[in-house]
């Protein structure tokens, strides 16, 4: 079984000062708790301020994006993942709003999985199904054919985090039920499964679409979801703190 993660995507919310004033609210809430590894997606600008408040503390930082560039060069506007690498333990790859607003396709969400990892980067990917997709019946196949491309290539012995998230359930308030969700993480866990075996089972799975403090337990005593990609909540440092502390509390 996966250890336990709990990831805030802050999206592009905060300024520095913001940032600094959450990230340390966090901080100081979660202190001496036991639970799940925490990690945090500030906006570009904050990555480093965020870092260094939460030295030595058991938050982790992660980016919310990075470039599939391995060199530097011209690239205007972009990060590479060797600019991320002193300051993030993590980089979400993939994201619903990524693949959406910005026509990012699997064979360049592939090539920032294998740039993250060169730069011992643990990359969060995310996966998931549109509403048609789900009504009609294809939501497996469409997950399927995401992990096919974007894994494409990759030595799975190395870090990843597998992130499902259905996008008619981001930022929506309407979350997919805990059979869903589970019935998805099962069938990710089982394509994973053919490509590593049983090292399957080491590769966290996250569920994300509207979580919040009240029904994290629900999601995290399902049998294949090891914890969350929270969007919203993760922005006030009560409830996500609140958050932390339900899903340490729930048994599967």
């Amino acid at each position: 079984m996966a250890m336990g993660l709990i990831v805030g995507n802050w999206k592009m919310n905060t300024t520095v000062t913001s940032a600094i004033m959450l990230a340390n609210a966090v901080k100081v809430q979660i202190e001496g708790q036991f639970g799940p590894e925490v990690v945090v997606c500030p906006p570009y600008v904050s990555l480093y301020s965020v870092s260094e408040t939460l030295r030595g503390s058991r938050i982790s930082v992660g980016a919310q994006n990075m470039h599939s560039e391995t060199n530097n060069g011209a690239f205007t506007g972009e990060i590479s993942a060797e600019m991320l690498a002193q300051i993030c333990q993590y980089v979400i790859v993939g994201h619903s709003e990524r693949r959406t607003y910005f026509s990012e396709t699997d064979l360049f969400i592939n090539l920032k999985l294998l740039a993250a990892l060169s730069a011992d980067i643990t990359p969060i990917l995310c996966v998931g199904e549109k509403r048609e997709d789900r009504d009609s019946g294809r939501a497996h196949d469409i997950v399927s054919s995401q992990l096919d491309a974007n894994l494409n290539g990759m030595d799975l012995d190395s870090k990843i985090v597998v992130a499902y998230e259905p996008v008619w359930a981001i930022g929506t308030g309407q979350s997919a039920s805990p059979e869903i969700a589970q019935d998805m993480m099962f069938h990710i866990r089982e394509i994973l499964a053919d490509l590593v075996g049983n090292r399957s089972e080491a590769i966290p799975l996250l569920y994300g679409g509207s979580v919040n403090e009240d029904n994290i337990g629900v999601y995290v005593s399902q049998a294949d979801i090891d914890g969350a990609l929270v969007g919203g909540a993760s922005l006030n440092a009560g409830a996500f703190s609140r958050l932390i502390a339900n899903a340490s509390r729930t048994e599967r």
